[in-house]
């Protein structure tokens, strides 16, 4: 479903969590073995996944509560970080069509990069475990630039890097942080509603609205001229 017409686009940038992977129940766990760690009741997932999208000290912060100690909040963090980093495939999977899409995309000649509040050596780990890498020209974690998304000094840094104007450029994800990044940096902006936190389109709409990737992908080829699938 879209709700605007898409424009030519020569470089498409996307989110992972909830966007390009169902990472859902390995955060879930991480973030409740975390939660045990520190003596603390665990989280229902309904809980969790309302968290995810502003990285993992965020995500921490959220699920120790306000009462959390600098100290506490550093101890989870780390430990959450371990656990994760080792637990972070054990469930994880591409959404259906990711890949068929992402090879459609580069087929055509649209430039791919991926830009993801997670932490980069999860994001660099994941997308080698899932043999995405070598699809991306560029791919960088939160913690690669000094501010996270929403601000747009990541999504900047990759149209300057591969010299792509912002009129050229589409930032796709699940969540209203992706789309106010989006909209912070003057590219056109996609949701996709099978992600985490596709209720926050309600107030951050995006320029078109998807269910899946591989219907997006395929308008996104017939508005370069190119047949789509």
């Amino acid at each position: 479903m879209t709700t605007a017409a898409l424009p030519r686009i020569d470089l498409a940038v996307f989110d992972l969590d909830g966007t390009l992977i169902d990472s859902e129940r390995d955060l879930v766990l991480s973030v409740n073995a975390t939660l045990r760690h520190m003596g603390l009741p665990e989280l229902p997932l309904e809980t969790i996944r309302t968290y995810v999208g502003n990285g993992a000290p965020v995500l921490m912060q959220r699920a120790l509560g306000p009462n959390a100690s600098n100290g506490g909040l550093e101890r989870a963090l780390t430990f959450f970080l371990e656990h994760y980093y080792d637990h972070m495939l054990d469930n994880t999977a591409l959404y259906a069509g990711v890949r068929e899409s992402l090879a459609l995309l580069r087929g055509a000649g649209v430039r791919l990069a991926l830009l993801t509040n997670k932490p980069d050596r999860n994001t660099k780990g994941i997308l080698a475990g899932l043999e995405l890498a070598p699809l991306f020209e560029r791919a960088y974690g939160g913690n690669a630039f000094p501010l996270r998304k929403p601000d747009p000094m990541g999504l900047r840094a990759i149209m300057d890097e591969l010299g792509v104007d912002a009129a050229r450029t589409i930032m796709v994800g699940d969540s209203a942080v992706d789309i106010r990044t989006a909209r912070n940096a003057g590219v056109f902006s996609a949701g996709l509603t099978w992600g985490f936190q596709p209720e926050g389109f309600a107030t951050e709409p995006p320029d078109v609205v998807y269910a899946a990737l591989l219907p997006l992908a395929s308008d996104l080829l017939v508005a370069r001229g190119v047949q789509g699938r």
